[in-house]
C-alpha cells in the first residue's frame, strides 16, 4: 500500500566512512513501512565520489525512488529545499542518511491527516540512539504533557522561545506551507532545524506530534556535524556560542527569506 501523497527527501552530501552501512538500513526502513511513501527522492551533492556510489547502488524494486544531483548549496539545509523544490506531491518528508523510520509512521499519518486537514507538519514521536543503537532518549514526545504548550499536541511559538528539544527529520509537511515560509536557512548553520521551527509557527503553520514512534535518530554519531563539534578542539562549542546561536534563530524567524548571518558575538 502507498501513500502516494508524500515525497521522501533523503539528502545526502558525502559517501565516505560508514555512509554505506547507514544509508542502506535507511532504504529498508523505508521498504518495510506497512504503508509506502509515494517516492523516495535521493537529493545528492553533485561530485565524483557521490556519483559513482550512486551508479553502483542497486535501488530495491518495490519502492519509487528518484536521484537529483544539486551542484548548487549543498548543505543539509540546501539539499532539502533542492529537494522541495522538484516534488510534486502535496507532502514531503525527511530521511537522514543514518536514520530509520518506524514501519508503522506513515500508516499513523494516513489515519490522522483526514481528521486533522488542518495540520501543516506532523511531527513524529523520536526515539533518540546512539550509533550502536541503545536508547537515550525521546524526542517532541512532550507535546503530550499536561501544561507544556499552549495546546496539548501542538507545538507553538511561545513553547519554542522557552524550549528548543524539538525534531524535524520524520517530519510529514505540506508543500505549500514550507514554500510559503521561505524552507530551511543554511546560514543558521547549528540551530537551523530550531530557526525553522520558529518561523513557521510565527507564520500560522499548525504543528502536531503525532503520539506514536515513527522515527529512530542516531544521536552523536563518528564523523556527524554535531560529533565534531564535541571532539574536535579546533570546532569544541563553547557554552557562550551555543547560546550564540540560539538567539541568532531567535532574532532570524521573523525573516522568511535567508540573510547573511555574522558568525561572531
Amino acid at each position: 500500500m502507498n501513500s502516494k501523497n508524500i515525497t521522501v527527501i533523503l539528502p545526502v552530501h558525502d559517501v565516505s566512512g560508514d555512509f554505506d552501512k547507514w544509508f542502506k538500513k535507511a532504504v529498508v526502513s523505508v521498504e518495510q513501512s506497512q504503508v509506502k511513501p509515494g517516492k523516495v527522492m535521493v537529493v545528492c551533492a553533485d561530485n565524483a565520489e557521490v556519483k559513482s556510489y550512486m551508479d553502483k547502488w542497486e535501488q530495491p524494486k518495490d519502492i519509487s525512488i528518484e536521484v537529483v544531483y544539486n551542484n548548487g548549496d549543498t548543505s543539509y539545509c540546501g539539499q532539502i529545499n533542492h529537494g522541495v523544490e522538484s516534488v510534486d506531491s502535496e507532502y514531503f518528508s525527511i530521511l537522514e542518511y543514518d536514520d530509520e523510520y518506524s514501519n508503522i509512521w506513515f500508516k499513523q499519518f494516513d489515519a490522522y491527516v483526514p481528521h486533522f486537514e488542518d495540520v501543516d507538519i506532523f511531527l513524529p514521536l523520536v526515539v533518540d540512539t546512539d550509533q550502536q543503537g541503545q536508547f537515550m532518549g525521546f524526542t517532541n514526545e512532550a507535546l503530550w504533557a499536561m501544561g507544556f504548550s499552549e495546546e496539548t499536541g501542538y507545538l507553538d511559538n511561545n513553547t519554542l522561545l522557552k524550549y528548543q528539544n524539538f525534531q524535524v527529520s520524520g517530519m510529514v509537511m505540506k508543500v505549500d506551507k514550507f514554500e510559503e515560509i521561505g524552507g530551511m536557512k543554511s546560514s543558521m548553520k547549528l540551530t537551523f532545524n530550531y530557526e525553522f521551527l520558529l518561523r513557521a509557527s510565527y507564520n500560522d503553520t499548525v504543528i502536531m506530534t503525532i503520539p506514536k514512534v515513527g522515527y529512530k535518530h542516531t544521536n552523536q554519531r563518528d564523523n556527524s556535524l554535531f560529533w565534531d563539534y564535541k571532539n574536535n578542539p579546533e570546532l569544541k562549542l563553547e557554552q557562550d556560542e551555543a547560546k550564540f546561536w540560539i538567539d541568532t534563530a531567535k532574532k532570524e524567524y521573523f525573516f522568511t527569506t535567508d540573510r547573511e548571518v555574522v558568525y561572531n558575538n
